[in-house]
């Protein structure tokens, strides 16, 4: 059981073009790591007044919380990456049906169908 190849090279796409948006907006603020695949946030250095380190450190925490977001969404799409090369993209992995492909459209990187 598995979706039209068409359909599954149409979410490939789309899933790269996610995945290099992400990679984009985490190194806005972030460095990858060595491990790859994990980014660290900077912490930058506005300026030695206090006002200058209250921004920074509220940046600086912002950042973090974004960092966090963005970086499970990417793990999300290259585990979604992952399944297209193996062969099982598309199917749920509680129930094993195929998750509805309207739902992969709005949601490129579901791992199952909406209820389960």
């Amino acid at each position: 059981m598995k979706h039209r190849e068409e359909f599954i090279e149409e979410m490939k796409g789309v899933l790269l073009q996610e995945k290099t948006r992400l990679e984009q907006e985490l190194s806005r603020f972030a460095k990858i790591t060595e491990e790859g695949g994990d980014y660290e946030t900077q912490f930058n250095d506005i300026g030695r007044e206090p006002e200058d380190n209250a921004h920074e450190v509220e940046t600086y925490e912002s950042d973090l919380a974004l960092e966090k977001t963005l970086e499970g969404r990417l793990g999300d799409i290259l585990e979604a990456l992952e399944r297209i090369e193996k062969g099982d993209y598309g199917v749920s992995e509680k129930s094993g049906e195929l998750i509805d492909e309207n739902r992969l459209r709005a949601f490129p990187e579901a791992k199952t169908n909406i209820g389960e």
